[in-house]
């Protein structure tokens, strides 16, 4: 697999492209067969999201991949994956991808938010098909601390504007 890459980059910097390969089948795998069983079970796709769901799985997605990727508590998760460099921003952790192949891929998937966003947000839409009622729940949680995570921040924020000031 190396020949149709040995361009793109030098072999050490070069990305793990088969493992690249494997999680985005997987990704798609997993939402078609999503797609298929709800079909299968006599549940059809909406005809449209609302806005709302779209709103609520899009908050609930960005704390959900943040709280994999970043948070001091689910270290666990990624340490067999990642090297910690140091601590991030508030109860955050700053790690990056060790090894290489599969566990460099997985370390690079668990400390990017942006990349682990999709997969929430897929499983959420999923979750939807099949259990929207608990799904909503379920993300109302996690938007509801997003809501928190930034009302603390901007209170921490005023708080040290005021005591400076």
């Amino acid at each position: 697999m190396t020949a149709p890459y040995s361009g793109y980059a030098p072999p050490r910097e070069r990305p793990p492209f088969a493992a690249y390969a494997t999680f985005a089948l997987a990704f798609h795998g997993a939402m078609a067969g999503a797609v298929a069983a709800a079909k299968r079970s006599g549940r059809d796709l909406p005809e449209h999201v609302h806005a709302r769901d779209v709103a609520l799985i899009g908050t609930a997605s960005f704390r959900l991949s943040r709280l994999i990727s970043k948070q001091k508590v689910t270290a666990f998760v990624r340490a067999p994956f990642t090297e910690l460099e140091g601590k991030g921003g508030p109860a955050q952790l700053d790690e990056h991808p060790r090894g290489s192949g599969l566990r460099r891929a997985m370390g690079e998937l668990l400390v990017c938010p942006y990349c682990l966003g999709l997969w929430a947000s897929g499983a959420f839409h999923a979750g939807l098909l099949f259990a929207p009622r608990a799904t909503r729940f379920s993300a109302s949680v996690l938007a509801a601390m997003t809501i928190s995570d930034f009302l603390q921040i901007a209170y921490k924020a005023a708080e040290d504007r005021a005591l400076a000031g």
